[in-house]
């Protein structure tokens, strides 16, 4: 089954045990896993992958956990081969998958970009989603609100969210309600598990900053 289809029949969200923490958690907040015939760990992102599923909570320290005490292996029941660069892999990977699922909006006419056309869309109740760069200006971003009963997203980049609409950069960015707005949501949701916290860096800008 997709991991986009992380509902039931009846409406309810799919849980699945964390390894690493032992809690039952919604799969739209968690990573699955699958081990290849050859014995190497593959993050299924797409959640399209064979095989039996291993389920991680979406954050650094559920996978950090389950790296340093090969709980992978010991979930599979079977020796495991761990990336070095798991969490930079896993992370680069759902910004990937965020940035493709923005452009789908886009192009569908579901998402828009720019401060006046955003704040056109939450005047006129039609953005369900606000979204703005993290490096953005604390003062341009304080005037736009998140819309009500809505979500806000605000850890990705400028430059991130400009690739999603063939700029250089985008600070502002709102979504319609969709079934794409409603991915975008989910997949932004897990990489902010894996994205600065508190001043930390996120395991993608620490592999740029080794460099």
């Amino acid at each position: 089954m997709s991991r986009n289809r992380s509902y039931d029949i009846a409406g309810q969200a799919q849980e699945r045990k964390c390894i690493a923490t032992g809690a039952l958690c919604p799969t739209h907040d968690m990573m699955r896993f699958v081990v290849s015939p050859d014995g190497h760990l593959v993050a299924d992102v797409l959640g399209k992958l064979p095989g039996r599923g291993i389920w991680v909570s979406s954050n650094q320290q559920a996978l950090q956990k389950a790296v340093k005490k090969r709980l992978f292996a010991h979930s599979a029941k079977q020796p495991v081969q761990v990336s070095e660069t798991l969490l930079q892999d896993l992370e680069a990977q759902l910004l990937r998958r965020v940035i493709d699922l923005l452009s789908l909006a886009r192009k569908s006419g579901r998402a828009i970009a720019g401060y006046e056309k955003v704040k056109d869309w939450l005047s006129k109740e039609q953005a369900k989603v606000l979204v703005q760069s993290s490096d953005g200006s604390e003062r341009g971003k304080s005037k736009l609100s998140t819309p009500y009963g809505g979500r806000f997203i605000g850890w990705l980049r400028s430059d991130e969210l400009g690739m999603a609409f063939g700029r250089q950069t985008v600070i502002h960015c709102a979504l319609a309600s969709s079934g794409i707005t409603q991915r975008v949501v989910e997949e932004a949701h897990r990489l902010k598990g894996l994205r600065i916290t508190e001043g930390a860096k996120s395991p993608l800008q620490k592999e740029k900053t080794a460099r």
